[in-house]
Protein backbone atom coordinates (compact mmCIF):
# COMPACT_ATOMS: atom_id res chain seq x y z
CA UNK A 1 0.00 0.00 0.00
CA UNK A 2 0.98 3.60 -0.37
CA UNK A 3 1.60 4.04 2.90
CA UNK A 4 4.22 1.15 3.60
CA UNK A 5 6.54 2.46 1.08
CA UNK A 6 9.78 4.91 2.34
CA UNK A 7 9.78 8.51 2.63
CA UNK A 8 11.45 9.62 -0.44
CA UNK A 9 8.27 7.69 -2.12
CA UNK A 10 6.21 9.37 0.66
CA UNK A 11 2.78 11.27 1.00
CA UNK A 12 4.80 14.57 -0.11
CA UNK A 13 5.66 12.95 -3.35
CA UNK A 14 1.41 11.57 -4.60
CA UNK A 15 0.32 14.75 -6.16
CA UNK A 16 -3.42 14.49 -5.90
CA UNK A 17 -3.55 12.33 -2.44
CA UNK A 18 -4.23 15.64 -0.75
CA UNK A 19 -5.40 17.49 -3.43
CA UNK A 20 -9.22 16.24 -3.63
CA UNK A 21 -8.03 12.11 -4.34
CA UNK A 22 -10.89 11.25 -2.04
CA UNK A 23 -13.16 13.97 -3.06
CA UNK A 24 -15.18 12.15 -6.05
CA UNK A 25 -13.53 8.61 -7.26
CA UNK A 26 -15.15 5.66 -5.69
CA UNK A 27 -13.24 3.28 -3.41
CA UNK A 28 -10.46 1.30 -5.22
CA UNK A 29 -11.74 -2.58 -5.07
CA UNK A 30 -8.41 -5.09 -4.60
CA UNK A 31 -7.57 -6.60 -7.60
CA UNK A 32 -9.04 -9.77 -8.17
CA UNK A 33 -8.10 -12.43 -6.97
CA UNK A 34 -7.32 -14.31 -10.32
CA UNK A 35 -4.09 -12.49 -10.45
CA UNK A 36 -1.25 -14.67 -9.92
CA UNK A 37 0.31 -13.59 -6.52
CA UNK A 38 4.16 -13.85 -8.36
CA UNK A 39 3.03 -11.69 -11.20
CA UNK A 40 5.21 -8.97 -11.84
CA UNK A 41 2.57 -6.92 -14.54
CA UNK A 42 1.41 -3.75 -13.25
CA UNK A 43 -2.43 -4.22 -12.29
CA UNK A 44 -4.11 -1.15 -11.00
CA UNK A 45 -7.21 -1.37 -8.46
CA UNK A 46 -9.83 -1.94 -11.10
CA UNK A 47 -7.93 -4.95 -12.56
CA UNK A 48 -6.88 -3.14 -15.43
CA UNK A 49 -2.89 -4.26 -16.70
CA UNK A 50 -1.10 -1.34 -17.62
CA UNK A 51 1.41 -2.45 -20.30
CA UNK A 52 1.83 0.88 -22.21
CA UNK A 53 3.68 3.92 -21.00
CA UNK A 54 3.84 7.36 -22.71
CA UNK A 55 6.91 9.39 -21.94
CA UNK A 56 7.08 13.06 -22.80
CA UNK A 57 10.34 13.36 -23.71
CA UNK A 58 10.33 17.39 -24.04
CA UNK A 59 8.12 19.91 -23.10
CA UNK A 60 9.29 21.97 -26.35
CA UNK A 61 8.51 22.40 -29.75
CA UNK A 62 8.65 24.12 -32.67
CA UNK A 63 5.37 24.17 -33.22
CA UNK A 64 2.46 26.24 -31.02
CA UNK A 65 -0.63 24.86 -31.54
CA UNK A 66 -3.74 25.97 -30.88
CA UNK A 67 -5.33 23.22 -28.65
CA UNK A 68 -2.18 22.04 -26.99
CA UNK A 69 -0.06 25.23 -26.01
CA UNK A 70 -0.12 29.04 -25.17
CA UNK A 71 1.01 31.14 -28.04
CA UNK A 72 3.61 32.49 -25.46
CA UNK A 73 4.46 29.21 -23.94
CA UNK A 74 6.82 29.30 -20.60
CA UNK A 75 9.41 26.26 -21.08
CA UNK A 76 10.69 24.27 -18.20
CA UNK A 77 14.76 25.09 -17.46
CA UNK A 78 17.12 22.31 -17.90
CA UNK A 79 17.40 20.99 -14.80
CA UNK A 80 13.61 20.48 -13.80
CA UNK A 81 12.87 17.86 -17.09
CA UNK A 82 14.63 13.99 -16.81
CA UNK A 83 18.03 13.72 -18.00
CA UNK A 84 18.11 11.11 -21.05
CA UNK A 85 19.41 8.45 -18.33
CA UNK A 86 16.94 9.11 -16.62
CA UNK A 87 14.31 8.60 -18.98
CA UNK A 88 15.74 5.53 -20.13
CA UNK A 89 16.03 4.15 -16.63
CA UNK A 90 11.90 4.29 -16.00
CA UNK A 91 11.65 2.75 -19.41
CA UNK A 92 13.59 -0.14 -18.43
CA UNK A 93 11.73 -0.49 -15.34
CA UNK A 94 8.47 -0.31 -17.03
CA UNK A 95 9.71 -2.76 -19.88
CA UNK A 96 11.08 -4.97 -16.57
CA UNK A 97 7.28 -5.01 -14.98
CA UNK A 98 5.23 -6.02 -18.48
CA UNK A 99 5.44 -2.65 -20.06
CA UNK A 100 5.12 -3.68 -23.96
CA UNK A 101 4.57 -0.53 -25.85
CA UNK A 102 6.47 2.62 -25.24
CA UNK A 103 5.61 5.94 -27.10
CA UNK A 104 7.67 8.66 -26.45
CA UNK A 105 5.85 12.29 -27.50
CA UNK A 106 6.87 15.99 -26.15
CA UNK A 107 6.33 18.52 -26.98
CA UNK A 108 8.65 17.51 -30.13
CA UNK A 109 9.90 14.98 -29.15
CA UNK A 110 12.50 15.67 -32.19
CA UNK A 111 13.61 18.57 -31.18
CA UNK A 112 15.32 16.83 -27.89
CA UNK A 113 19.18 16.62 -28.51
CA UNK A 114 20.10 13.17 -27.99
CA UNK A 115 16.36 11.78 -29.03
CA UNK A 116 17.63 8.87 -31.68
CA UNK A 117 20.55 7.65 -29.44
CA UNK A 118 17.16 7.05 -26.34
CA UNK A 119 15.47 5.49 -29.15
CA UNK A 120 18.16 2.73 -29.93
CA UNK A 121 18.91 2.29 -25.94
CA UNK A 122 15.04 1.98 -25.68
CA UNK A 123 13.91 -0.35 -28.92
CA UNK A 124 16.67 -3.15 -27.53
CA UNK A 125 14.87 -3.57 -24.05
CA UNK A 126 14.09 -7.68 -23.95
CA UNK A 127 10.32 -7.99 -23.74
CA UNK A 128 9.58 -4.49 -25.34
CA UNK A 129 7.10 -5.36 -28.85
CA UNK A 130 6.70 -1.87 -29.86
CA UNK A 131 8.54 1.49 -29.66
CA UNK A 132 6.39 4.35 -31.30
CA UNK A 133 6.42 8.01 -31.60
CA UNK A 134 4.27 11.05 -31.51
CA UNK A 135 5.83 13.83 -33.71
CA UNK A 136 4.51 16.94 -35.87
CA UNK A 137 6.58 15.97 -38.70
CA UNK A 138 8.70 19.06 -38.87
CA UNK A 139 12.24 16.95 -38.71
CA UNK A 140 11.64 13.44 -40.21
CA UNK A 141 13.22 14.84 -43.51
CA UNK A 142 16.82 14.64 -42.12
CA UNK A 143 15.54 12.35 -38.78
CA UNK A 144 13.52 9.38 -40.06
CA UNK A 145 15.81 7.51 -41.47
CA UNK A 146 18.02 6.87 -38.22
CA UNK A 147 14.69 6.66 -36.12
CA UNK A 148 13.90 3.49 -38.22
CA UNK A 149 17.50 2.31 -37.94
CA UNK A 150 17.42 2.82 -34.49
CA UNK A 151 14.29 0.49 -34.04
CA UNK A 152 10.99 2.92 -33.78
CA UNK A 153 8.32 0.53 -34.92
CA UNK A 154 6.13 3.00 -35.48
CA UNK A 155 5.14 6.88 -36.09
CA UNK A 156 2.10 9.14 -35.80
CA UNK A 157 2.43 12.36 -37.39
CA UNK A 158 0.19 15.56 -36.50
CA UNK A 159 -1.21 16.93 -39.48
CA UNK A 160 -5.07 19.24 -39.20
CA UNK A 161 -5.03 20.61 -42.47
CA UNK A 162 -3.78 20.34 -46.10
CA UNK A 163 -4.22 23.79 -46.43
CA UNK A 164 -1.04 26.09 -45.91
CA UNK A 165 -3.00 29.02 -44.83
CA UNK A 166 -5.11 27.10 -42.47
CA UNK A 167 -2.26 24.73 -40.93
CA UNK A 168 0.13 27.74 -40.31
CA UNK A 169 -2.91 29.44 -38.36
CA UNK A 170 -3.68 26.14 -36.12
CA UNK A 171 0.17 25.52 -35.88
CA UNK A 172 0.89 29.42 -35.49
CA UNK A 173 4.53 28.51 -36.73
CA UNK A 174 4.41 25.54 -39.12
CA UNK A 175 4.96 24.58 -42.65
CA UNK A 176 2.62 22.58 -44.29
CA UNK A 177 5.20 21.39 -46.94
CA UNK A 178 7.98 20.42 -44.45
CA UNK A 179 5.33 18.28 -42.51
CA UNK A 180 4.47 16.16 -46.07
CA UNK A 181 7.91 16.03 -46.81
CA UNK A 182 8.99 14.66 -43.37
CA UNK A 183 5.37 11.63 -44.01
CA UNK A 184 6.93 11.32 -47.35
CA UNK A 185 10.93 10.66 -45.79
CA UNK A 186 9.23 8.34 -43.17
CA UNK A 187 7.60 6.18 -45.83
CA UNK A 188 10.78 6.14 -47.66
CA UNK A 189 12.74 5.51 -44.58
CA UNK A 190 10.71 2.14 -44.57
CA UNK A 191 8.54 2.72 -41.69
CA UNK A 192 4.56 1.15 -41.99
CA UNK A 193 1.17 1.55 -40.65
CA UNK A 194 2.26 5.68 -39.93
CA UNK A 195 -0.66 6.89 -38.90
CA UNK A 196 -1.88 10.66 -39.23
CA UNK A 197 -3.66 12.88 -36.34
CA UNK A 198 -5.86 15.29 -36.70
CA UNK A 199 -7.68 16.96 -33.68
CA UNK A 200 -11.29 18.21 -35.64
CA UNK A 201 -12.41 21.79 -35.11
CA UNK A 202 -15.86 22.75 -35.52
CA UNK A 203 -15.71 25.91 -38.21
CA UNK A 204 -12.03 25.56 -38.59
CA UNK A 205 -10.98 21.87 -40.32
CA UNK A 206 -13.96 20.28 -39.86
CA UNK A 207 -14.87 20.44 -43.76
CA UNK A 208 -11.39 18.74 -44.88
CA UNK A 209 -12.35 15.31 -43.52
CA UNK A 210 -12.50 13.91 -46.34
CA UNK A 211 -9.50 15.42 -47.95
CA UNK A 212 -7.42 14.25 -45.20
CA UNK A 213 -8.90 10.72 -45.49
CA UNK A 214 -8.11 10.95 -49.30
CA UNK A 215 -4.55 12.37 -48.68
CA UNK A 216 -4.06 8.99 -46.45
CA UNK A 217 -5.12 6.60 -48.71
CA UNK A 218 -3.01 7.82 -51.49
CA UNK A 219 -0.12 7.18 -48.96
CA UNK A 220 -1.12 4.56 -47.47
CA UNK A 221 -1.78 5.59 -44.28
CA UNK A 222 -4.02 5.49 -41.08
CA UNK A 223 -5.47 8.43 -39.33
CA UNK A 224 -7.21 8.82 -36.71
CA UNK A 225 -9.66 12.20 -36.21
CA UNK A 226 -9.64 12.94 -32.22
CA UNK A 227 -11.86 15.35 -30.19
CA UNK A 228 -10.45 17.81 -28.77
CA UNK A 229 -9.21 17.73 -25.27
CA UNK A 230 -9.74 20.66 -22.62
CA UNK A 231 -6.04 20.81 -20.87
CA UNK A 232 -4.45 24.09 -20.24
CA UNK A 233 -6.76 27.77 -20.83
CA UNK A 234 -6.66 28.84 -24.46
CA UNK A 235 -7.90 31.97 -26.07
CA UNK A 236 -7.60 30.69 -29.37
CA UNK A 237 -11.18 29.39 -29.69
CA UNK A 238 -14.05 28.64 -27.14
CA UNK A 239 -13.82 25.08 -27.16
CA UNK A 240 -17.52 24.53 -26.39
CA UNK A 241 -18.23 26.00 -30.05
CA UNK A 242 -15.42 24.37 -31.49
CA UNK A 243 -16.15 20.58 -30.85
CA UNK A 244 -17.19 18.17 -33.21
CA UNK A 245 -17.73 14.53 -31.93
CA UNK A 246 -16.27 11.37 -33.25
CA UNK A 247 -19.98 10.59 -34.54
CA UNK A 248 -20.55 13.91 -36.39
CA UNK A 249 -16.93 12.95 -37.93
CA UNK A 250 -18.04 9.37 -38.68
CA UNK A 251 -21.21 10.67 -40.30
CA UNK A 252 -19.75 13.47 -42.55
CA UNK A 253 -16.92 10.79 -43.79
CA UNK A 254 -19.99 8.23 -44.86
CA UNK A 255 -20.97 11.08 -47.41
CA UNK A 256 -18.07 10.00 -49.33
CA UNK A 257 -16.43 6.44 -48.05
CA UNK A 258 -18.21 3.34 -46.70
CA UNK A 259 -17.18 2.71 -43.41
CA UNK A 260 -16.54 -0.82 -42.00
CA UNK A 261 -16.50 -1.17 -37.90
CA UNK A 262 -13.12 -2.96 -36.91
CA UNK A 263 -12.68 -5.15 -33.86
CA UNK A 264 -8.61 -3.93 -34.68
CA UNK A 265 -6.82 -2.59 -31.40
CA UNK A 266 -3.25 -0.66 -31.74
CA UNK A 267 -3.43 -1.09 -27.56
CA UNK A 268 -4.73 2.18 -27.05
CA UNK A 269 -7.89 4.95 -27.24
CA UNK A 270 -8.75 4.46 -31.26
CA UNK A 271 -11.66 3.07 -32.14
CA UNK A 272 -10.68 1.63 -36.01
CA UNK A 273 -13.41 1.33 -39.25
CA UNK A 274 -11.99 0.16 -42.05
CA UNK A 275 -12.84 2.03 -45.87
CA UNK A 276 -14.71 -0.25 -48.53
CA UNK A 277 -12.94 1.87 -51.13
CA UNK A 278 -9.17 1.81 -49.70
CA UNK A 279 -9.08 -1.44 -47.61
CA UNK A 280 -5.61 -0.37 -46.64
CA UNK A 281 -6.50 2.30 -45.08
CA UNK A 282 -7.75 2.51 -41.03
CA UNK A 283 -10.22 5.60 -39.85
CA UNK A 284 -9.93 5.90 -36.28
CA UNK A 285 -11.64 7.71 -33.49
CA UNK A 286 -10.46 8.97 -30.15
CA UNK A 287 -13.53 9.80 -28.30
CA UNK A 288 -12.62 11.09 -24.98
CA UNK A 289 -15.50 13.27 -24.38
CA UNK A 290 -18.40 11.16 -26.81
CA UNK A 291 -16.99 7.67 -26.41
CA UNK A 292 -14.93 7.59 -23.00
CA UNK A 293 -12.34 4.79 -23.26
CA UNK A 294 -11.67 4.41 -19.39
CA UNK A 295 -13.03 0.84 -18.84
CA UNK A 296 -10.14 -0.58 -20.50
CA UNK A 297 -6.69 1.70 -20.41
CA UNK A 298 -3.81 0.13 -20.06
CA UNK A 299 -1.82 3.38 -20.20
CA UNK A 300 0.43 5.46 -17.94
CA UNK A 301 2.08 8.55 -19.00
CA UNK A 302 5.54 10.06 -17.39
CA UNK A 303 5.84 13.89 -18.22
CA UNK A 304 9.67 15.36 -18.79
CA UNK A 305 9.61 16.66 -15.27
CA UNK A 306 9.45 12.91 -14.23
CA UNK A 307 5.37 12.68 -12.71
CA UNK A 308 3.97 9.57 -13.70
CA UNK A 309 0.19 10.84 -14.69
CA UNK A 310 -2.25 8.05 -13.65
CA UNK A 311 -4.93 9.42 -15.65
CA UNK A 312 -4.85 12.30 -18.90
CA UNK A 313 -7.77 13.59 -17.32
CA UNK A 314 -6.73 13.68 -13.24
CA UNK A 315 -3.91 15.20 -11.93
CA UNK A 316 -3.12 12.07 -9.46
CA UNK A 317 0.62 11.50 -10.22
CA UNK A 318 3.82 10.27 -8.29
CA UNK A 319 7.02 11.92 -8.30
CA UNK A 320 9.29 9.98 -10.26
CA UNK A 321 12.30 12.17 -10.45
CA UNK A 322 12.45 12.17 -6.44
CA UNK A 323 12.90 8.90 -6.32
CA UNK A 324 15.36 8.81 -9.24
CA UNK A 325 17.90 11.22 -8.06
CA UNK A 326 17.62 10.58 -4.70
CA UNK A 327 18.40 7.22 -5.26
CA UNK A 328 20.30 7.35 -8.52
CA UNK A 329 20.29 3.63 -9.80
CA UNK A 330 18.36 2.02 -7.07
CA UNK A 331 15.85 0.02 -9.34
CA UNK A 332 14.42 -1.52 -6.82
CA UNK A 333 13.59 2.12 -5.16
CA UNK A 334 11.89 3.15 -8.43
CA UNK A 335 9.92 -0.20 -8.96
CA UNK A 336 8.12 -0.09 -5.85
CA UNK A 337 7.40 3.70 -6.46
CA UNK A 338 6.21 3.10 -9.74
CA UNK A 339 3.65 0.38 -7.97
CA UNK A 340 2.63 2.14 -5.36
CA UNK A 341 1.54 4.74 -7.69
CA UNK A 342 -1.34 2.20 -9.54
CA UNK A 343 -3.08 3.00 -6.46
CA UNK A 344 -4.41 6.61 -7.71
CA UNK A 345 -5.15 5.71 -10.89
CA UNK A 346 -8.89 6.49 -11.03
CA UNK A 347 -11.47 4.34 -13.13
CA UNK A 348 -12.35 7.14 -15.51
CA UNK A 349 -11.73 10.99 -16.02
CA UNK A 350 -14.77 13.42 -16.33
CA UNK A 351 -14.31 15.68 -19.17
CA UNK A 352 -16.86 18.42 -20.13
CA UNK A 353 -17.47 20.22 -23.55
CA UNK A 354 -16.89 24.17 -23.13
CA UNK A 355 -17.48 25.08 -19.06
CA UNK A 356 -14.29 25.89 -16.74
CA UNK A 357 -11.03 23.89 -17.68
CA UNK A 358 -10.81 21.44 -15.60
CA UNK A 359 -6.73 20.61 -16.14
CA UNK A 360 -4.68 23.65 -16.13
CA UNK A 361 -1.41 22.09 -17.68
CA UNK A 362 -1.11 22.27 -21.05
CA UNK A 363 -0.54 19.18 -23.88
CA UNK A 364 2.40 19.48 -24.38
CA UNK A 365 3.18 19.18 -20.62
CA UNK A 366 1.34 15.94 -20.52
CA UNK A 367 2.80 14.40 -23.11
CA UNK A 368 -0.13 13.62 -25.53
Amino acid sequence: MIEEIDETVGQSNLTGVTAGYSLDLVPLPQPSANVEQNSRALIDGFNRKIDYLRMSVTDRCDFRCVYCMAEDMQFLPRQQILSLEELFQVAERFVALGTRKIRLTGGEPLVRQGIVDLCRRIAALPGLRELCMTSNGSQLGRLAQPLFDAGVSRLNISLDSLDAERFKQLTRTGDLRQVIAGIDAARRAGFQRTKLNCVVLKGRNDHELADLVRFAIDRELDITFIEEMPLGVISEHERGESFCSSDEVRARLGEHFTLVESAESSQGPARYWRLAQAPHTRVGFISPHSHNFCATCNRVRLTVEGRLLLCLGNEHSMDLKQVLRAHPGDAARLEKAIRASLHLKPYRHHFEVGGDVQILRFMNMTGG
